[in-house]
């Protein structure tokens, strides 16, 4: 068949490390065109793939008609963008948190819908090795029913990730929307949901700027989470964990617990009630500091290839944002608040 052509809007961090070295590998795509308003950063990546760089989305859509885009850019812009891109005729891999609002959610599904195109979001920790692992095991039943969980992702901040360092978009409200709760919060709700196969139905919440001076984005956040079937557990976030990231999640279950990336040999351990313990080796988690393949492209360009309707869809996307932004209207209010 003929190659899917590809346009990345947004070349910062992610589409660096992520978007556009994985879609660069993938036998089944051409990249055809990459846009920022930082121009530069756009020709940077035309030069060593080809495509043509944009400064301009709306000009790009026009002039490229890509097959398919990945919306890598500050969060404000993510419906606006994969509304736009949708309604061109493009399928879209947005990143998350997949827009700031419900609202914008549903618009986002809609106009998938209305075009024919698949709305995929980026939500690479389901794809994750360890994770994979987990969920196989939990869908086992062998370990009986979820009875309460922590899950935790925290690291020193945007900071040392983003192309603008400290001056990131991040740190300003009105791009960001949200801070850790959107950057990491966000991926934490939807694997929760995802290896529990259950619904969030109350969630209560400390949510603050603790210690990153000079922004009004959120830096640390712990939530109580109910789940539809009884099991309770907490959800953090953070972006001061300054001496070194986690991203850890244990489940503790009627016939024993299962821990995931608390060990740094073992990515999986399952330590059964009568005594057994397993032990998995696995593949490690992808981080800021060590990259690897995050699944999320190679997934998103076999839904394509093979007219497959993605797993991690907008719908997926809505339910796991639908925790997070709970989580901010707790805090607002100082009540439990019930989906």
């Amino acid at each position: 068949m003929s190659k899917i052509r590809v346009a990345v809007i947004g070349c910062g961090s992610i589409a660096k490390h992520r978007h556009i070295p994985e879609y660069a590998s993938n036998s089944n795509v051409e990249l055809v065109a990459f846009v920022d308003p930082v121009i530069e950063r756009a020709e940077h990546y035309a030069a060593q793939h080809g495509g043509k760089a944009f400064a301009s989305y709306t000009e790009m859509l026009a002039e490229i008609k890509p097959d398919a885009v990945s919306v890598c850019t500050p969060n404000y812009l993510h419906a606006e963008m994969s509304i736009a891109a949708a309604n061109a005729g493009a399928h879209v891999l947005v990143e998350k948190p997949m827009a700031g609002t419900i609202e914008e959610t549903e618009a986002m599904i809609e106009a998938a819908k209305k075009n024919g195109v698949y709305l995929m979001v980026g939500h690479n920790q389901r794809l994750m090795p360890p994770h994979l692992k987990a969920k196989e095991i939990l869908d086992s039943k062998r370990l009986g029913k979820v009875i309460t969980f922590r899950t935790a992702f925290g690291h020193p901040g945007p900071e040392g990730w983003s192309v603008d360092g400290r001056e990131s978009w991040f740190f300003r409200k009105e791009e960001a929307i949200m801070g850790a709760m959107g950057d990491l919060g966000v991926h934490k709700s939807d694997l929760i949901r995802h290896l529990l196969d259950d619904e969030v139905e109350q969630v209560a919440a400390f949510v603050g700027t603790v210690h990153k001076e000079g922004t009004d984005v959120d830096d640390n956040s712990t939530c109580l989470l109910r789940m539809k079937s009884g099991a309770i557990g907490t959800l953090t976030a953070s972006w001061t964990y300054y001496k070194g990231g986690d991203n850890s999640t244990i489940i503790w279950c009627e016939n024993g617990v299962i821990k995931i990336d608390t060990d740094p040999n073992d990515q999986v351990i399952v330590e059964l009630r009568n005594g057994t313990v397993e032990r998995y080796k696995v593949g490690a988690m992808a981080t800021n500091e060590k990259q690897t393949t995050s699944g999320v492209i190679d997934e998103f360009v076999d839904c394509i290839v093979n007219k497959k309707a993605p797993r991690i869809s907008g719908e997926e996307g809505a339910r796991s944002l639908k925790v997070i932004l709970a989580a901010f209207d707790s805090q607002a209010t100082g009540k439990v608040i019930s989906l």
